[in-house]
């Protein structure tokens, strides 16, 4: 079975010659798709959001504002400022605290409207598509912009799932789809047959290290990690990359599995380098092969 990327809600009139917004969060994939605008001459802005995007990146060479999370106002007013037409959410974003959000009269409101729907991260991400949408801007996935980045099915490394690993990914896939269609998380570390772990709001990385406190004798422990059933695929995909691997390693991991096609690989031929170095695997797989259901 092929991995299908088609979803209804990415389905878009992509235009590469529209200026495009990059709303940046933390991490390198903001940085890898602004390289990728310059080396191509793609138009783009970027709203860099405080405290969680790289401020040694952002500067003067870059085409960008900061903005406070809590800032929609503003950072609508300069998207428009700019004549964007078409934007991709990306970075990690570390969850603000009410006293650190200090809402603009915009994002206020934005919240008030969103009410008890406001308790799930796809909740919010689907209602901020349609306010970003409503001001006559189109949200793109980063994977519509560089489709390289999402993972291919199959093994990618020297290393190697076996018999035993095969079935505690099919456990893993269970109870990442059950956590996912929660609007929980995406991952969750399963071995010999016993969820370790399931991740929530310290997010992926920390759920490997806290993991490692768990980890019984024998076949190491394994990661998987899967897009929410219900996912927007221009939003919040999962992804992985050097941290990952170091984390994995750090708690005895023994490989990772992610889904094909619908999880981003952060600089792949670093993060497989350092996997093979570490003799962990990493696979991409489609979850369906793996349902019981």
């Amino acid at each position: 079975m092929k991995t299908n990327l088609t979803h209804k809600d990415s389905e878009i009139n992509y235009n590469p010659e529209r200026k495009l917004g990059i709303v940046a969060g933390g991490g390198n994939l903001p940085k890898q798709l602004i390289d990728w605008c310059k080396e191509h001459h793609r138009p783009y802005f970027a709203l860099a959001i405080q405290g969680n995007a790289d401020k040694e990146y952002f500067t003067k060479e870059i085409a960008h504002e900061w903005v406070r999370i809590g800032q929609a106002g503003t950072g609508f007013k300069h998207l428009k400022e700019e004549n964007v037409k078409e934007i991709v959410l990306i970075g990690t974003i570390k969850r603000p605290t009410l006293a650190e959000l200090v809402p603009d009269v915009r994002t206020a409101a934005f919240f008030a409207r969103l009410g008890v729907k406001s308790l799930g991260d796809d909740g919010i991400l689907r209602a901020l598509v349609k306010e970003i949408e409503s001001e006559g801007m189109k949200v793109v996935g980063i994977q519509e912009v560089l489709p390289d980045l999402l993972v291919k099915e199959g093994i990618l490394t020297k290393k190697k799932p076996d018999n035993e690993d095969e079935e505690d990914i099919r456990r893993g896939v269970e109870a990442a789809t059950m956590l996912g269609r929660l609007d929980i998380g995406q991952s969750v570390v399963v071995q010999q047959g016993l969820v370790l772990g399931m991740e929530g709001i310290e997010g992926t990385d920390k759920l490997i290290l806290r993991c490692a406190d768990y980890k019984r004798k024998g076949k190491a422990p394994i990661l998987v990690k899967l897009r929410k059933p219900q996912q927007d695929l221009r939003l919040d995909l999962p992804t992985i990359g050097i941290n990952t691997i170091e984390n994995a390693h750090q708690s005895g991991l023994k490989g990772l599995a992610v889904h094909a096609g619908n999880t981003l690989i952060v600089d792949e031929p670093e993060v497989i380098k350092l996997a093979n170095k570490y003799g962990i695997f990493i696979k991409g797989i489609v979850p369906m092969e793996y349902s019981q259901c």
